[in-house]
């Protein structure tokens, strides 16, 4: 009786087993529909960068190009002065990168770590800036930057993309912060050290995985920033940055769009580098920022 009985358990386990792994595999097959959907358009990108004029849109659903036309690239690198834009967009994004960091992860550790009158009233203040859209400060941003003489530069562009509220970032160090034990701060203290020697020796080192978080954000939205870039350039087109270059390949009548794709090819090489660089580090810094 027990031979049968142990013969129907594993036949009720092997069944079980089944239905999981059939349940797995189905799970599989709809990620990966999922993901070729979404890495789908990069192909046809990349795909279209290697092809001339004509073939972009007579070859259809076929991804390889019949002969490789490497010109494209060299036509916008050159031709489209897209080597000088990027040396733009390099500098650019860099600077506004360190200044968010640093002002955002210092505002993070002042509104976690200290009590002071009229706190609450700022975090709502950063708070309702979330769902005012970037058009409504455009106008006051240029006027401003008009008045001061920083118009038509890159110190200009920096300074306006830099000085936006960047409420996400603000509040994922703050949610870190709130975190970090208050025996680190005591015993800096005690040893002598100051606001400025607290925090860029110690809480700020401790913060890497929301800096790295805060890094990737910041550099993805400055890198293909397009709007503050583009007023910001008009009548200075040397400064202007990837993004807005790609004006370049729009004429009145028609659109170069293999050229346009070697472009944005060049444009999206390095934001995919710094995401393979930072992944481990976005997603620790997310996640110790939701779980603090």
């Amino acid at each position: 009786m027990s031979t049968v009985q142990a013969a129907s358990g594993r036949r009720r386990w092997s069944v079980a087993h089944l239905r999981r792994r059939l349940v797995w595999w189905i799970m599989a097959v709809i990620i990966g529909i999922g993901a070729l959907l979404f890495v789908y358009p990069f192909i046809w990108m990349v795909s279209a960068s290697l092809k001339d004029q004509l073939e972009v849109f007579g070859s259809g659903l076929n991804l390889l190009p019949e002969t490789p036309v490497w010109e494209n690239y060299s036509r916008a690198w050159t031709d489209a002065s897209f080597g000088q834009y990027l040396l733009n967009t390099v500098i650019v994004t860099v600077c506004t990168v360190v200044v968010v960091v640093v002002r955002c992860a210092m505002a993070g550790y002042v509104l976690a770590r200290y009590k002071f009158a009229g706190k609450k009233a700022i975090m709502v203040v950063l708070i309702a800036t979330l769902f005012v859209p970037t058009g409504y400060t455009i106008i006051p941003v240029v006027e401003i930057s008009q008045r001061l003489g920083l118009l038509n530069s890159l110190t200009g562009m920096v300074i306006a993309l830099s000085g936006a509220a960047h409420v996400a970032s603000i509040l994922l160090y703050i949610g870190y912060f709130r975190g970090v034990p208050k025996e680190l701060e005591e015993a800096a203290v005690l040893d002598g050290a100051g606001f400025m020697s607290v925090f860029f020796r110690v809480m700020l080192p401790l913060a890497m995985p929301v800096t790295a978080t805060v890094t990737l954000l910041t550099f993805l939205s400055t890198w293909n920033a397009f709007f503050l870039p583009l007023v910001f350039t008009f009548s200075r087109p040397d400064l202007r940055t990837l993004s807005v270059g790609m004006l370049a390949f729009v004429g009145e009548n028609s659109v170069d769009w293999s050229g346009m794709a070697a472009a944005a090819v060049i444009s999206l090489l390095p934001v995919v580098i710094l995401f393979v660089l930072l992944q481990r580090y976005f997603v620790e810094g997310m996640a110790g920022a939701v779980k603090s």
